[in-house]
Parts: C-alpha cells; sequence; structure tokens
C-alpha cells in the first residue's frame, strides 16, 4: 500500500509537468500524424496501387494505420527518457532517495504517466485516421485484443526507454538514444511497405524483429484476418521487453549514483 501511495503521488508529479510543457505530448501525436498524412495523401496513390491494385490510397490506409500506431509508440519513448534523465541531472532523485518513500516510485510514476499520454497520443491518432477514411472489420473482442497488445507494448517501452534514460548523461543523449525505437525499427518494418517488396537480408531483419509482429497482429485483427504466429511472437516480444525494462531500470536505480 505504500508503495502504491508513493507511485501514486510520483505519477501526479509527472501528470502535471506534462500539464505545464504540453509541447512534448504533443508532438509524439503530431509526427504520427504527419506521417499519416504524408503516406497516404503523397505517396498512397503510387504505393496503395502496387499493393492492392487500387488507383487511390483509401486501401493503403487500412494497410498503413497498424504501422502508424507503432509509430506513435515509438515515438512516445522519447518524453519518458527524457523526464528520467532531467530528474537525474538535475539532482531531484537525489533528493528523493533521501525521503522515506518506496525508491521504485519514482520509476513507476514516469513509466505509467507515460503509458497514460501515449493512449492520449494513440487516441488521437486513431481519430485523425478515421476521419481520413479508416474503417475496421473488427469486432468487439478484436479491439479488446488491439486495446491489450498496444497496451503492453507501451509499457514494456517505456520501462525499456526509462533505463536508457538513466543511461544518458544529458537530456538531449537521452532523446537521441531512444531513436533506433523512434524511426528505426518502425521504418524497417511492415509498417509502410509488404515485406515481399524489400531485399533479403533487411527482409529478414524486418520478419523478425518486433515491431513487425506487432504491426501485422493488429492489422490482422483490425481486418479480422488470421494473424498465425505473429499474435504468439507480439505477445512474447511485448512481455519479453517490458520484464526487461523493468529489471534494468530498477538494477540501474538502485545502483550508487554517479553523477
Amino acid at each position: 500500500m505504500h508503495a502504491l501511495t508513493d507511485s501514486a503521488t510520483m505519477l501526479r508529479r509527472n501528470l502535471r509537468h506534462a500539464l505545464r510543457y504540453p509541447s512534448m505530448t504533443f508532438s509524439v501525436a503530431a509526427i504520427p500524424i504527419m506521417m499519416l498524412l504524408l503516406f497516404n495523401y503523397v505517396f498512397g496513390g503510387a504505393i496503395g496501387g502496387g499493393l492492392t491494385g487500387a488507383p487511390a490510397g483509401g486501401d493503403y490506409l487500412a494497410y498503413l494505420v497498424p504501422g502508424i500506431l507503432l509509430l506513435t509508440i515509438g515515438s512516445a519513448t522519447t518524453p519518458v527518457a527524457v523526464a528520467i534523465c532531467t530528474d537525474l541531472a538535475e539532482g531531484i532523485v537525489a533528493r528523493l532517495r533521501t525521503m522515506a518513500i518506496a525508491r521504485a516510485s519514482v520509476l513507476t510514476g514516469h513509466v505509467v504517466g507515460n503509458v497514460i499520454q501515449t493512449v492520449i497520443s494513440v487516441v488521437l491518432v486513431l481519430g485523425v485516421a478515421l476521419l481520413m477514411g479508416f474503417r475496421a472489420s473488427a469486432g468487439f473482442a478484436d479491439w479488446l485484443l488491439v486495446i491489450a497488445v498496444l497496451l503492453l507494448l507501451t509499457l514494456g517501452l517505456s520501462w525499456f526507454s526509462t533505463a536508457l534514460g538513466q543511461l544518458s548523461k544529458t537530456p538531449e543523449g537521452a532523446s537521441n538514444v531512444v531513436l533506433p525505437m523512434t524511426f528505426l525499427l518502425p521504418f524497417l518494418s511492415s509498417a509502410f511497405v509488404p515485406l515481399d517488396s524489400m531485399p533479403g537480408g533487411i527482409r529478414w531483419f524486418a520478419e523478425y524483429q518486433p515491431f513487425t509482429a506487432v504491426i501485422e497482429t493488429l492489422r490482422g485483427l483490425l481486418a479480422g484476418t488470421p494473424i498465425g504466429w505473429y499474435g504468439w511472437a507480439a505477445v512474447g516480444w511485448g512481455a519479453g521487453i517490458a520484464l526487461l525494462g523493468y529489471l534494468w531500470s530498477k538494477a540501474l536505480f538502485n545502483r550508487e549514483p554517479t553523477r
């Protein structure tokens, strides 16, 4: 109970910071929305025509949305890494270490706050997609699974980014260290083009990296089509990243401070 109360206090602190400086939160949604508009309206005709045989990007939008949702979650790794690094650099964490609070609550507040902000960003991106004409064939159970998969990956990447933020010496460095999750993995996946269109080595990497498994799972659930082994792979990747990130973050936080 003590740990829950302390975590709730740290969560309120982080949410207040997010309200005072909303630019970081809005940028998490702004970048995926711009990518959604760009790829659908500018490249959608060419890519969508090759993908589905349609002359316009309407069918391509259904293909695109799952990848953009993952891009949103990847973009949300930056705020949490920067936030924990800033707290460490400014000495706030050193002050909290001397207080009678559960040590894990500091990390939990950052992670849960980031999950909440990411959910808001995902809802905004999905709302824009619906305004653009995106429609899903998913039933109620499918939507529940979509939400569960998104939350699991969000939680995992939030913990992993918290660890990376603790390793960074400056907030600027923290914003750069998460770039693979922000841009590299989303673009080297099936987010924008099918795996069959990629050359051998890149195709192999794209097929077995975590983002592709989650994207193909979401794509199948939203379209009401079979997801095959991708479903289990998505759950495995999400749970594995969450466990690794949690243990790594706690180990880094519990070590003797070096700054």
